[in-house]
Formats: structure tokens, sequence, C-alpha cells
């Protein structure tokens, strides 16, 4: 029987799981939806038992028509750094997930900012000192459920990061995969380890952390996570992000990935883990040692959409639409919810709305919130350095819309994948490799193959003239107080 690799993508909206043969080919696909909660201003929570839960549904959808004995090895993807706190001994989340976009921790980022911690914590972790990194959050969790650290510093409570906690409940194994550790700002990116100062600076007792493993690491074995048969072997983990890149072949220096989802992530391979002025730096996988890459996180893409879609009793898709048949009539939407990231990482700016009038439509307000995506990640292309291509996926990418925009306002040409699930096929990409079943040329010429090509159609008074305009909005955005 010729193996089957499963893919699964644990993402902020959802759970993927995609199926794929000997030859890399999609065989089946599922998706199970996960909610996220607003317990109040700047917090974002979601359902450990349902995220959980969300991730059976999707791989028992995905494997229905399918010997689950033709399955060798199981690849997982996670949004990263979004964190569960839950007993050892039980598997039983102690608190909800508290997410990458809720923003609890910036009275405590400020502390360490005013006490002098924030060059350093940047300069180990190659991370701005900012609530989305997962320290600040674990913190603040231990704070609630463990003030006194007792429970935690016994081993008796766990924390970590999406990856750490699935693995845990489903292979029983407590180790958490290299790249999602580098995103918690807890590890020093010079060792690939936890760090002992960071850990006293926030809080964190290491024992209840878990051990930090490769991306084709010691990830144990499947237990109950039916229809698969127990004893299917976890070959890959990686980030989301980290796995969308490897999906673009993007090891290859000069590919710079964006993936357009809740929030953005522009990312590309490194050759060190030097700083890089308006991104960070991180570690994207490691099969042996670390592949370092720069990457930039924009907090809300897709986000400014659904929220403007909940404002206007509408869905996203069709103000999608309705931005593709209209202009921005002068109105520039800055949507610095909870701040803004890189390049700027000004957790103070505020959101703007700016120049429109009583004759402004819903249109006009949907083609300003898909500019402000394009505007964005404009923003972090022009500080990357060795651009050669934009390679594009994520689910707002499938605007076609957007996709000229990109190029126009970055003068750039944009590939967008024809496929959807870059992160799920990425993890099981590097679980492919590990089973010998293709090669790393197999996947360059298979990401090659897969894109659609735009080319910017703009002259340059147009673009700078437009370009202007936001930065002069992104300021006002950046003096609001």
């Amino acid at each position: 029987m010729k193996p089957h690799v499963l893919g699964v993508d644990q993402g902020t909206s959802s759970t993927k799981a995609l199926l794929l043969n000997a030859a890399g080919d999609v065989v089946s696909r599922a998706q199970a939806p996960l909610d996220q909660f607003h317990p109040g201003p700047g917090l974002v929570e979601q359902d450990a038992a349902a995220l959980l839960d969300s991730v059976r549904t999707a791989v028992a959808a995905c494997m229905k028509d399918t010997d689950p004995h033709s399955v060798a090895a199981v690849a997982l993807s996670t949004q990263r750094e979004s964190v569960a706190l839950w007993e050892t001994a039980t598997g039983k989340a102690v608190a909800p997930v508290v997410s990458w976009q809720d923003r609890r921790g910036a009275e405590r980022a400020a502390h360490l900012t005013k006490d002098g911690r924030g060059q350093e914590i940047r300069r180990r972790t190659g991370l701005p000192l900012d609530p989305m990194f997962s320290a600040l959050k674990m913190a603040d969790l231990l704070d609630r459920h463990d003030p006194s650290r007792t429970r935690s510093r016994a081993g008796e409570l766990r924390l970590g990061t999406v990856d750490a906690y699935l693995l845990h409940l489903l292979t029983g194994e407590q180790v958490t995969e290299v790249g999602n550790a580098s995103r918690t700002q807890l590890l020093s990116l010079a060792t690939a380890d936890w760090d002992d100062e960071l850990l006293e600076w926030f809080g964190i007792p290491r024992a209840a952390l878990s051990r930090i493993v490769a991306s084709t690491g010691e990830f144990g074995t499947v237990r109950g996570l039916e229809p698969l048969v127990d004893g299917t072997p976890v070959l890959a983990v990686m980030g989301d992000s980290h796995a969308a890149l490897f999906a673009h072949a993007g090891w290859r220096p000069g590919i710079v990935k964006v993936t357009y989802g809740t929030g953005s992530s522009v990312m590309t391979v490194a050759d060190s883990p030097a700083p890089q002025e308006g991104v960070c730096s991180t570690i994207a996988w490691s099969t042996g040692r670390p592949t370092y890459a720069h990457e930039a996180n924009i907090h809300s893409a897709g986000r400014t959409l659904t929220w403007l879609a909940d404002l206007l009793g509408a869905e996203a898709g069709d103000l999608i639409r309705l931005a593709a048949d209209a202009d921005a009539a002068g109105i520039t939407l800055v949507p610095a919810f909870g701040g803004l990231g890189a390049p700027w990482f000004d957790p103070e700016a505020a959101p703007v709305l700016a120049g429109f009038t009583l004759g402004s439509g819903r249109d006009h307000l949907a083609r300003a919130a898909l500019e402000s995506v394009a505007f964005q990640v404009g923003d972090v292309l022009t500080v990357l350095p060795g651009l050669r291509r934009v390679v594009a996926d994520g689910g707002l990418s499938r605007s076609d819309t957007l996709m000229q925009l990109q190029a126009d306002l970055g003068d750039v040409t944009v590939a967008r994948t024809r496929h959807h699930e870059l992160s799920a096929a990425g993890a099981a990409h590097l679980a492919g490799l590990e089973l010998g079943l293709w090669t790393r040329d197999d996947l360059e010429q298979r990401a090659d193959s897969s894109l659609q090509v735009f080319r910017p159609d703009w002259d340059e008074d147009r673009r700078s003239s437009t370009v202007a305009r936001w930065h002069r909005h992104l300021t006002a955005a950046r003096t609001l107080r």
C-alpha cells in the first residue's frame, strides 16, 4: 500500500487537514471552524477543548474515505504565539487559550521597558518586546492561576504554545518545536534553548515548559486520534507561517512569503539571526541545524475586513467583491487595533479612518479596508533586503484585487499560489522528506508550477502619491494618544 502523509494545520479561525499521496498530490481535505472570544478590551481567547476537538473533527472528515493504515506519518502546523495552560497529569486545560492577538501583556511590557530590559530581550530573542509574543501572556496566566509559581515549579502545570499542547494531548510527549519556541520570547537564538535570564525576567519556571526539539524531532506517535492507527508517528511540526514558507520552497534566498490571513506574516530566510531594522529575527525550522528567517507581523489584515463586515452587517466576502469595483474615494483606514506591528512596532498607535464624507458608501469603505492590507505589507517589503519574488498565500490572497494592489503599490511582481492550504502542505512536505517520498528539487518544481503572476501597472506618480496619502494618516495614527 503506497503511503499517505496527513498534514494538519491548527489555525486561528479553523483547523484544516490535508491528505497527500506518495506523489505529493492532495487526495482529500477537510476543515473544522474554531471560534474566538473577546472577554474584554484587547482580550482574545479560544476554548482549549474546542481547539482540540477541531483537530479531531478535521482529521476524521479528511480520512473518511481512506484506509488509516496507509498513513505513514502525521505533520502538524500550528498558530504560533497563542498560549495554553494545562495540568500535566490530566491534560485538562486550566484556562482558555490566550490568542496571539491578545494584548493583555502591555502593562508588563511597559515595566520591562522602563527597567531597561527591552533592547536586551530583542537582542537575545530577535523579537521586540510586544504583547503578541507568548512570554507576556504566559506570565499573566501564571499570575492568575499560579501566582506563587508553586505548581508550575513542581511541573504540575504546563505552559506552551499550541504545538506543545496538542503534542502532549495527542502523543503524551512533553516537547515543543524550536520554530514555535522561538516565538515565545523565552528562547535565545544563539543557543536555540530556553534562556534562564529571560525566564527569570518574565517569571516563567523552566519546569513548566516543554523540551525543545527540531522540526523533525522526537514528537512521538498519536493515540486516540481516530480513525488514525495508534502508533502513527508525528514526523514534522512547524509554526503555520514557517510551514507556508516551506511550502513555497522558501529556503531559496530572495523569496519573500506573504500570508494574508487574520493577520499577515511576511517572511524570508536569513543567513544568520543578526537583526534587521523593522523586522524580527526568528527560527524558521530546524532539520539538524536552525534555518533563520526575518519576519514582519502585521496585526490586522483579514481581521480588518471581518471587523468592517460586522460593523456593516455584511459578510467579509461581499465587501471584498464590492472593493473590486470601487475606489476608496479618498478614504484611508489605518487598522491600528491594538497598535501597529512591523515595521513600526508601535503598540500605542490608534486606529484612524480619514477622508470620508456624507457621500461615502460601503463600497468605498470596503476598498479602503482592502487597501490597508496592501499598504501595511508594502511598508514591510521596503525594509527587507534581497527581495527577488513575492509569493502570496492565505485566504485574502484569493482576491485578485488585493494581489494587483500589492503589485502596484510595491512596484513588485506578486506570485500567488493556486493552492490554499499552504501551512498544512508545508508541514506535510517536511514529513515526506523525512520519509524519502520526494526531494527538495521536487518541492521546488512543485511550488513554481502552481503560481499565478500579478505585475505592477501603475506609473510612479500614482504610486508615490497614493503611498504618501497612506503615510500621512499613518503618522496621525502614531501621534494620537
